[in-house]
């Protein structure tokens, strides 16, 4: 097994010798640094398990080392030693990421076991590390995480679809992984080498979008003082990925139904025909088959789009992916935020697993990294979650799984939406979703902003 690596920063050679002799004889590899320049530079270039900082040192005091440590390895754990010690200080040290805090003269003994203290869970939040890998890469299919039956068979179609040239309308819930679904499609078909081009055509106005997918001449309407190339003509070669489809207007209905069937289009202000080899995936969260019998969504438009269909299931029918799903996206935010967390009590986890998430794993990200922030222990515990995912939270009395799903859906929607004081942009983050579903789901419901 490899030695842990300890750095001990301090001025005092007496204290770099006798302590670093004894971590020796311990059993650990050390290094020291005689001030707060060199103890950086090597906090910096190298990689250490530990680091021991003198608070009192000429230059770079110990205060100013363990804040730039802090933002070059955030994850490295660092122990405050001083002769001077007060509770100002100790709590400054603290609050700027030390992990303790020895006074001198200390015993050996005594630091040695703090030093084991500290390490032992350095050693659990690796494994931790290591296990998750393990397991998202036993359970990862082009960075969708699933091991459900409901996501056996998206994978499965997503094998059979990659390899030719048809168009695929992929639908499901917010934040269910449309845009993952049509990317792993793309990286496993012959085009995974040319463009992969996205757009997201329910966050545009009508005249915006057409801007973006067909792009347009210098001088084509007021505003356009240079040409620009549309996500048509960037994706030719390639893959052309169209999110919340169901939302565009019946005049680029028309147009996206020419361009289908023509495989040519004009920009917005030019007279050429451009010719593109394109393959189009498409993505909504709605019943497209319902809008179509509104009148709202042209019947060939939805034919020439749904050739083949992929429905990625909502987190609540896949409860058993959670658990992958919390692990996997807890690795990415701790490499995002720079906490260390070592997962989930079984409280917490259990009300991830129960609560039925409206907003799916994007939802479930956005409350992981609630937590990861909120955390105040190396385990998130049931306090560290948003407030809807809390019991106490819930409506009084009544049991999400007694309730039809639209009823949930109002009723969450209800209680993030209290809890942002209804700030809507905060309130779309938290659910997963961007305002104008938002805004449309509000409508739906009946509910009214203050």
């Amino acid at each position: 097994m490899e030695k842990e690596r300890i750095l001990i920063v301090d001025d005092e050679e007496v204290i770099r010798h006798s302590l670093g002799d004894w971590l020796r004889e311990s059993g650990y590899y050390v290094e020291t640094a005689e001030d707060g320049y060199k103890g950086f530079q090597m906090i910096k270039n190298k990689e250490f398990d530990l680091a021991l900082v003198d608070l009192k040192m000429p230059g770079i005091d110990g205060m100013e080392l363990l804040k730039k440590s802090c933002k070059v390895r955030p994850q490295l754990p660092i122990v405050i030693i001083t002769a001077y010690a007060t509770v100002d200080s100790a709590v400054l040290a603290m609050k700027h990421g030390a992990v303790d805090y020895v006074m001198k003269p200390f015993n050996c003994v005594e630091i040695s076991m703090i030093i084991e203290k500290i390490l032992e869970r350095q050693r659990l939040i690796k494994e931790n590390v290591r296990l998750r890998k393990a397991l998202a890469k036993r359970f990862q299919f082009q960075d969708i995480i699933g091991k459900s039956p409901a996501m056996a068979k998206v994978f499965e179609m997503i094998r059979m679809v990659a390899p030719t040239r048809s168009t695929v309308l992929i639908t499901g819930e917010s934040g269910t992984g449309k845009e993952l679904v049509a990317r792993a499609i793309h990286a496993l078909s012959p085009r995974a080498e040319k463009p992969f081009i996205a757009a997201a055509c329910g966050a545009m106005p009508e005249t915006l979008l057409e801007a973006e997918l067909f792009g347009y001449e210098k001088g084509a309407f007021t505003g356009a003082t240079t040409s620009r190339v549309g996500r048509i003509q960037m994706a030719d070669t390639g893959t052309l990925f169209l999110d919340e489809i169901g939302d565009i207007s019946a005049k680029t209905q028309i147009d996206l139904l020419r361009f289908l069937q023509e495989r040519e289009f004009r920009v917005i202000g030019g007279k050429t025909l451009i010719q593109v080899d394109i393959r189009i995936i498409a993505a909504t969260n709605q019943d497209i088959e319902l809008l179509v019998k509104k009148g709202d969504f042209r019947e060939d438009l939805y034919y020439r789009l749904n050739v083949i269909t992929i429905n990625v299931p909502p987190l609540r029918e896949r409860k058993g992916d959670v658990r992958l799903l919390v692990a996997h996206l807890l690795e990415q935010v701790l490499l995002d935020t720079g906490k260390q967390i070592s997962g989930l009590s079984e409280d917490a986890m259990k009300a991830f697993i129960d609560f039925p998430w409206p907003g799916n794993v994007r939802q479930l990200e956005n409350a992981l990294e609630h937590a990861v922030i909120i955390a105040k222990s190396p385990e998130i515990a049931i306090g560290d979650l948003p407030e809807y995912l809390r019991p106490q939270s819930q409506v009084k009395n009544v049991e999400y799984g007694q309730l039809p799903l639209s009823d949930v859906e109002k009723q969450h929607i209800e209680q993030v939406l209290r809890f942002t004081k209804y700030n809507i942009k905060r309130s779309a983050k938290i659910l997963g979703i961007n305002r104008v579903t938002l805004y449309n789901k509000m409508k739906l419901y009946s509910i009214i902003r203050p």
